[in-house]
């Protein structure tokens, strides 16, 4: 899956252009290194994303193609900084 769609899907960004814009900004990392919005994701992969001041660290944990809005979180797990 890319990363831009994995983004908006497990609703970590809202909108799947906005996703591409953090890539292209190179606020997002995969697995320690800048990533495009078209890298592919899969499972055990870290993502780093910088929001402003602040700094959100994800492992990916499934890949789904649509899910509920209150199964989102199950895509992923939260990284201590």
């Amino acid at each position: 899956m890319r990363l831009d769609k994995f983004l908006k899907v497990s609703r970590i960004i809202k909108r799947r252009t906005v996703a591409k814009e953090a890539c292209d900004r190179e606020r997002v990392s995969l697995n320690g290194r800048p990533a495009k919005a078209g890298a592919e994701v899969s499972v055990g992969d870290e993502i780093e994303i910088r929001f402003g001041a602040s700094t959100l660290n994800i492992r990916v944990l499934s890949l789904k193609e649509s899910v509920r809005k209150e199964d989102a979180e199950s895509m992923y797990e939260a990284l201590p900084q």
